[in-house]
């Protein structure tokens, strides 16, 4: 089994708390997160960190096993971390985020859950709060 290492961010960078987003931006980031809130919660509760997600992903192989591109990985520090923390994140952690759910991720979903986590839809979720702050897909395969 491989275990998931977790991002802690770091101290220095700003927080964007929600006062200093600008109200619209922040009510459509809330409405993400409020649209996928059921799944994510029962998402976290549920991923027995088996990792065998990591096996239908081709990304993950592909990388020589580097766990930041496990699909679960991906899932719970993307809008797992963005719900645990109600959207109060440092830009440092919105930009890790953002590597995540566009560097690291082609949305194939191609991604197999055996506890039947929908790894694809939590993604995409991710991917649309952070296209609401302007980071979005830096890279091109």
């Amino acid at each position: 089994m491989v275990a998931l290492p977790r991002y802690e961010g770091t101290r220095s960078a700003r927080t964007l708390y929600s006062a200093e987003l600008d109200p619209r931006t922040r009510e459509r980031i809330a409405r993400i997160v409020a649209k996928k809130e059921d799944l994510i919660r029962l998402s976290l509760q549920a991923c027995a960190h088996c990792a065998l997600c990591a096996e239908s992903c081709f990304m993950f192989r592909q990388s020589g096993g580097d766990p930041t591109f496990m699909p679960s990985y991906k899932a719970i520090n993307s809008i797992g971390k963005i719900w645990r923390k109600k959207g109060k994140l440092t830009e440092t952690e919105y930009e890790r985020i953002a590597e995540l759910a566009w560097d690291k991720c082609v949305l194939c979903t191609r991604c197999y859950c055996p506890v039947g986590i929908s790894i694809p839809s939590l993604i995409a979720a991710a991917r649309g709060a952070c296209r609401e702050l302007g980071m979005e897909g830096r890279k091109i395969w």
